[in-house]
């Protein structure tokens, strides 16, 4: 047994499991199999993406769970309960399921779209109009500004959004996904998948999630499943182990040959892995930090506050050497620290610091934690962490 199917199954034993698939299979009676022998368990406030080609049986398995599909052998549980031995309608009603474009109903204003479910398990209008304006608040649609309008007076990103505000007005403990991004512009996407993401910090749903976008995937999982065709696993793990240690060539394949670059999304800052050049205060006198900064073999210095806590800045050895010629011998760093241009939190990515180096053509971005300086993000220290994380690497020995 694999060191991850021993945990599942110890994440089984203790109750942790929220849905189960066992052995499931659906095979369509002209022999053609969407899923074969499909075997993983999704976690208690977990979030699974289910990636793959066209045509694996992603949008089928989402169907099986909520018996949308019924499945040909295998189980499917839902907290423990064999979602077949259940009353479909029951069933769906305690699921959310969101799909492209919110699948909103057309002659229902905003409000009453949100609160279709509750009122079909019988709510009193107070308690489900209640329910529908605090999950519009929850999604950045303001009730009183929206929730009169119909779904034709909404943009896509917006209905997109009432779509999962109605998935989450019965307060389901699970979220069936279907590409719900996936019918609006990159730039919309992303807001949504980073609102999303939001709203899952707070109420931490279970959500099995199906994309054909990888880098959606890296970004939103816990866990990610690469299927192939036939509803095949290839490989289930945690994003930043499924582009670092790819299981095999069906996956390394799928993923691409930039799975390098998109594992900067997926490496955090370490506070080990960053630069720290020679510390300086404002008030120290360029003899000393040049000598300072000749000693360490540093061509530049940070500059921090009077407490030592804040960057100010930073100074080049040139600049305090060439200020000792000119007779300014007295003169403090101070004069002569050049502002950064931005800085970054250790919480942050690779990605996030990485993009903010090229934009801003800097060699160097201070880290902070909170207000505190932490160390220096640069290029190389971006190669070092990468490195480290890809199976097989040896430190070398400077």
């Amino acid at each position: 047994m694999s060191a991850e199917t021993t945990e599942d199954h110890a994440a089984d034993a203790t109750g942790d499991v929220a849905i189960r698939l066992d052995g499931v299979r659906k095979q369509y009676p002209d022999g053609t199999v969407a899923v074969g022998d499909l075997t993983m368990d999704v976690r208690n406030g977990e979030l699974v993406a289910l990636v793959g080609p066209s045509g694996c049986g992603k949008s089928t398995i989402l169907r099986m769970v909520n018996r949308l599909v019924e499945p040909s052998s295998g189980r499917i549980l839902l907290h423990g309960t064999d979602v077949t031995h259940s009353d479909p309608v029951q069933l769906r009603r305690g699921i959310g399921y969101v799909i492209q474009a919110g699948g909103l109903l057309p002659h229902l204003d905003v409000r009453t779209n949100v609160g279709t479910v509750p009122k079909l398990l019988g709510w009193e209008s107070r308690l489900w109009r209640r329910r529908a304006d605090e999950l519009l608040d929850l999604v950045g649609l303001p009730p009183g500004e929206y929730g009169s309008r119909y779904p034709h007076e909404l943009s896509g990103g917006q209905q997109q959004r009432v779509g999962v505000a109605r998935a989450l007005a019965a307060d389901p403990p699970v979220l069936l996904m279907d590409e719900p991004f996936g019918a609006v512009d990159p730039v919309v996407r992303e807001r949504l998948q980073n609102e999303f993401l939001r709203i899952q910090s707070e109420l931490r749903k279970t959500v099995l999630f199906v994309t054909h976008d990888l880098d959606e995937a890296v970004k939103m999982a816990d866990r990610v499943a690469v299927l192939s065709a036939g509803g095949v696993l290839e490989q289930y793990a945690d994003p930043s182990t499924l582009l670092s240690d790819p299981a095999n060539e069906f996956v390394i394949r799928f993923i691409g040959s930039d799975r390098g670059l998109r594992r900067l999304a997926v490496t955090p800052i370490r506070p080990d892995d960053l630069d720290r050049p020679t510390v300086l205060a404002e008030g120290d006198g360029v003899g000393y930090a040049a000598t300072a900064l000749e000693v360490d073999g540093r061509s530049w210095g940070v500059v921090l506050d009077a407490d030592e806590v804040h960057p100010l800045g930073w100074v080049s050895r040139g600049s305090v050497t060439q200020a000792m010629r000119v007779g300014a011998r007295q003169g403090t760093v101070g004069e002569w620290l050049r502002p950064f241009a931005s800085s970054i939190q250790q919480t942050e990515t690779l990605r996030t610091g990485f993009s903010m180096l090229l934009a801003q053509d800097q060699r160097w971005l201070p880290v902070l934690d909170g207000d505190r300086y932490v160390g220096i993000l640069t290029p190389d220290v971006v190669h070092t962490a990468l490195r480290r994380g890809t199976p097989g690497h040896v430190e070398d020995d400077d």
